[in-house]
């Protein structure tokens, strides 16, 4: 007899819609599975053997059972079709009685072999492909059942613990629990505080505008200077992620495995450090089938990459595309795999290999300081909107007593920016002046006559490419949101190219 369910495939970030298709006929008994499937999934069959044997029901040894997994040039990884495999073939031996003409079930779940449904990878992403393709109900484990609720949009998700519940809830002999939706847990205060950061205005200040555009930033100066302070009480000046956002983010997690143990759905800025050994499929993704790495796991929130000169040449090369385009593309001989990376950089680094406490004690030669800086190419640079260059703190910083504004205050001052963003660019695919194309920034940038002569005349004297000069008219065009200006004038523009320091050959 012939049965067919409905599944669901990860592809990249996303989920395709699989079905099932299981024949148990009469003839040399053999389990075999077709449609591209991985060794995970090839081997379900011994799973699925020994949890309907174990759930109570009788499988049918004596007979050929052949699973197709369609469409076929699709590949098929993990486990999570075990669940649906197991009710194909109880489907078709009379076990599950499918009413004629009901509407279909998408179904995933790894078994074990007592029968137990274990959690999946990826069920918010299954539950938004099923709500975009019209799929009504979904089956996922109990442990994955919140998480997909969370998709909402009339999708009905039930969650079974064991096969024999799931056997229930098809035929209609069990009544489903009710489904919480996963929400955001409430953030925890971890004390990150901008106003414990002592001295350095200029690079708070820097700061605020890098939080208020989303603009990429570079901190350089002398160890204990306070770049990583400042760079880890980024994302508390951030504003939280909107519905649509926290989806897309948690979907991200949820692909890659991480969702379930942040304990919810996620609604503050990522926060992602990966260290300087990371390889490039671990910061921009890779492997076979792909998966993503990093960038797309600070999606909407920060990266944060310490000692950035120590990075690989060729890792920090990789950092292009997804820096300027807000993607990255994987080809790989079955295709290729685009994953969502529209992150906010934010790197430091010393300005000498031995990290000495400061200029005038350094020992290194202004040769070394230059090479050593020299391994951030021009073209990466040229993606960076803000460098600033740190000075060491001195004494008379921690003498001082008065704080500066606390997170608190700046974040109301971003927020206010931001929204100033929201209104010009309403109708626009840019969400923020860093994502502005060229032809949107001289549409929507209202740039004066004296500000265009003064970035053009910086332009020839500080030797900015086209790239450059548009990423200093972004961040004027941020500072003058936070100044509450409609303009662009020449003293934005005076203090955006402030930022573009390194944008000279590096000297003492």
């Amino acid at each position: 007899m012939l049965a067919s369910v409905l599944s669901a495939a990860l592809v990249g970030i996303e989920a395709a819609l699989v079905r099932v298709e299981v024949d148990v006929a009469h003839g040399l008994p053999v389990f075999t599975t077709v449609g591209l499937p991985d060794s995970a999934v090839r081997e379900s069959r011994e799973r699925v053997r020994s949890a309907i044997r174990n759930a109570g029901y009788a499988f049918p040894s004596a007979d050929r059972i052949t699973v197709n997994l369609a469409p076929a040039d699709l590949r098929k990884v993990g486990a999570s079709f075990d669940l649906p495999i197991a009710l194909g073939i109880l489907t078709a031996t009379g076990c599950v009685r499918r009413p004629a003409g009901g509407e279909d079930v998408a179904v995933v779940g790894e078994l074990a072999l007592d029968g137990q449904i274990q959690p999946v990878r990826g069920a918010l992403a299954v539950g938004l492909t099923c709500r975009r393709k019209g799929v009504r109900t979904l089956l996922v484990p109990c442990d994955n059942a919140p998480e997909a609720t969370a998709v909402g949009g009339g999708l009905r998700v039930i969650g079974a613990a064991t096969l024999r519940d799931a056997v229930g809830l098809l035929n209609g002999e069990t009544t489903p629990l009710p489904a919480v939706a996963a929400s955001a847990p409430a953030v925890a205060d971890d004390g990150l505080d901008l106003a414990d950061v002592r001295g350095q205005a200029h690079a708070k200040r820097a700061l605020e505008v890098a939080a208020a555009g989303a603009h990429n930033l570079l901190l350089v100066g002398p160890p204990g200077g306070g770049k990583t302070m400042l760079a880890r009480r980024l994302t508390a000046l951030l504003p939280p992620l909107c519905a649509d956002e926290t989806l897309e983010v948690s979907a991200i997690w949820s692909v890659a495995g991480l969702l379930a143990r942040y304990g919810g759905l996620i609604s503050t800025r990522p926060f992602r450090a990966p260290h300087h050994t990371v390889s490039v499929a671990g910061l921009v993704g890779g492997g076979s089938p792909p998966h993503p790495g990093e960038v797309t796991l600070a999606h909407r929130g920060v990266l944060f990459m310490d000692e950035l000169p120590e990075f690989q040449q060729h890792v920090l090369e990789s950092l292009r595309q997804p820096l300027e385009d807000g993607t990255v593309a994987i080809a790989r001989a079955g295709g290729v795999s685009e994953f969502p990376a529209r992150f906010q950089l934010v790197a430091a680094a010393n300005p000498c290999r031995r990290g000495c406490p400061s200029l005038e004690h350094c020992v290194c030669t202004p040769a070394e300081r230059d090479r050593y800086l020299g391994r951030l190419s021009g073209p990466l640079l040229d993606r960076i909107d803000l460098h600033v260059e740190l000075p060491a703190v001195g004494g008379a910083d921690f003498a001082d007593e008065a704080p500066g504004d606390d997170s608190a205050t700046v974040r109301r001052r971003v927020a206010a920016a931001r929204d100033r963003q929201r209104r010009r660019l309403a109708g626009n695919t840019a969400l923020v002046n860093a994502e502005l194309t060229p032809r949107q920034l001289r549409r929507l940038g209202n740039v004066t006559p004296d500000a265009r002569r003064l970035l053009a005349a910086a332009m020839a004297r500080l030797g900015l490419s086209a790239r450059g000069h548009d990423r200093a008219l972004k961040v004027a065009r941020t500072i003058a949101d936070l100044a509450g200006s409609d303009r662009v004038d020449t003293e934005h523009c005076a203090e955006a190219l402030q930022y573009r320091g390194l944008d000279r050959r590096w000297r003492p």
